[in-house]
This record gives C-alpha cells, structure tokens and sequence, in this order.
C-alpha cells in the first residue's frame, strides 16, 4: 500500500502507525495470494491495493489486532472473488502438439496444463484451493476466512478437486491425441 504525505496530525496518529505496521507485514502474503487466485500480476496488485482501501474503511471493525492476518485475507479473498466474477468464464484452450523435446519440457508442459484447468474452476472452488494448497490453510482457517461453514468448504474442496481431476485428465487425453 502507498501512503498518501504525512500530514503532521498524521505522525501522532497511533491507529494509522498501527494499521500501517500491520497492514506492511501483510502485503507480499496478500500479493502472493492474489495472485494465484487471479493469475494477473497487475489485477492482483489492484486487488491488494482496494482490499488495504477497505480494511482501512472498516478498521474500527477490527476488534482484536492479533486477529488482522485474517481479517484481512477475508476482504482480500472477497475482493478477488468479486474480480473473478466479473470475468467471463473460461474454457480450456486446446492443448499443442507435442514436439520431440517433450521429455525436456514435460513439467512445465504439466504446469501451464494445470495452470490452465485451474482457470476454469469457478471462483468459489478456486478460492478453497488456493487457500489450502498454496496458502496450506486449515478446513477451518479457510471457512473463518471466507465466512463459510466448515462443511461448505470441505465441499466445495471435493468438487473443486474432482472437477480439476477431469479437466486436467481431459487436457492430457488431448495433448495425447494431438501429440501423436
């Protein structure tokens, strides 16, 4: 976040010192998150920038400051979802022929295909994974964050997983049949 020129009132402020503390602490964790939950740098750092902008809005929401890691992920995740559906929904591209160095180039072939799948998950189910597989939250954690239910997330981590187990297996078949 950018801070706007201290006024001199501003210097004596201990909310403001204590939101920027937090807030400073927090920003590469919400810019990594953002990003793998909308795989674009510059909407990642729009979304870090307008998450900031509200937590500061609704600082006097804030009840306990230990609790401002996820307080914050919460308007963060929130904010992303709101950019995800905005988007329109994306198919799975057709996969390229596979070329004689494949063994070369097999990983990253693998990852820009789950990258790939990953974005055609709806927002929702993308969110959960993110925040249990790359974030490497808790069942809990994450329906603390998202203001879910527990049972709503394990949920929604099943489907997300099957529908990228069928994606994915749907990409390879594909890549299989145009590689040939």
């Amino acid at each position: 976040m950018v801070a706007g020129p201290r006024r001199a009132s501003d210097a004596a402020d201990p909310k403001r010192e204590c939101f920027e503390r937090l807030t400073q602490n927090r920003l590469d964790r919400a810019y990594r998150l953002a990003s793998a939950l909308l795989r674009d740098s510059v909407e990642a750092e729009d979304a870090v920038s307008e998450a900031a902008i509200l937590a500061w809005t609704h600082w006097r929401q804030l009840r306990d400051p230990d609790h401002f890691d996820g307080w914050f992920d919460r308007i963060l995740v929130n904010e992303c979802r709101r950019r995800l559906r905005l988007r329109r929904p994306q198919s799975i591209p057709e996969p390229r022929a596979a070329g004689h160095g494949e063994d070369a180039t097999g990983a990253v072939t693998q990852r820009d295909a789950l990258r790939r799948v990953l974005m055609t998950l709806s927002a929702d189910h993308r969110i959960v994974l993110v925040l249990r597989f790359v974030e490497d939250l808790s069942l809990r954690e994450i329906a603390e964050r998202t203001r879910q239910r527990e049972g709503t997330v394990k949920s929604r981590l099943h489907y997300a997983l099957r529908s990228l187990r069928a994606a994915y297996a749907a990409e390879e078949r594909g890549r299989g049949v145009n590689g040939e």
